[in-house]
């Protein structure tokens, strides 16, 4: 079975446009969010980090929701990018290779931690508000850490972190896999 994908490879294409479509969609959400997030802080004076994504559907009402297309395109540009840029990595030298590998797994622990507190808040306002006798609205749930006049969505922040775990874990497994030297990729 062949692991890595060469630029001749039929395949290679297929990863690097995906790239460019994955690219271009987790682009325009940011720049819409950004966007979304300067009206709003120009109109109220504060903002909720993420919530316009958390609420707005896309294409249309009742089917996906930005932040999804955003963890998506996010989880697939970095796959997309793992197979078509692992050549570059072959020359990376171990000193630089192993400092690489520290800071993954830095951001793999802190990602995984992170992703964990906000399940476990969104988990227990979500508790809270059914034991009050409502049923909250999860996509306006915030948490408003760490400056009060710029909380943050929940949900949005709880797919974010994923996402980077996801991301940087994944980064972490590919750099500590045996590597091949030019020759015997050219081989």
């Amino acid at each position: 079975m062949k692991i890595h994908l060469q630029e001749s490879d039929p395949s290679y294409k297929i990863f690097l446009y995906v790239f460019y479509v994955s690219a271009f969609i987790m682009c325009s959400i940011t720049i819409f969010g950004f966007y979304a997030m300067i009206q709003e802080w120009l109109t109220k004076g504060t903002y909720v980090m993420g919530e316009v994504l958390v609420k707005t559907e896309f294409p249309t009402p009742h089917f996906a929701k930005l932040i999804t297309w955003l963890f998506f395109s996010a989880i697939i540009s970095w796959y997309c990018v793992s197979r078509i840029g692992w050549k570059r990595t072959v020359t990376v030298s171990k000193w630089k290779l192993a400092t690489v590998q520290l800071m993954l797994l830095g951001l793999a622990i802190v990602t995984l931690y992170e992703t964990i507190y906000n399940f476990i808040l969104l988990n227990s306002q979500i508790t809270a508000g059914l034991i009050s006798g409502g049923t909250p609205d999860i996509d306006s749930l915030t948490i408003a850490y760490p400056d009060p006049h710029r909380p943050w969505n929940l949900v949005f922040a709880a797919k974010m972190f994923l996402a980077a775990f996801l991301i940087s874990a994944h980064a972490f497994y590919l750099s500590t896999r045996p590597r091949k030297s030019i020759q015997e990729l050219d081989a």
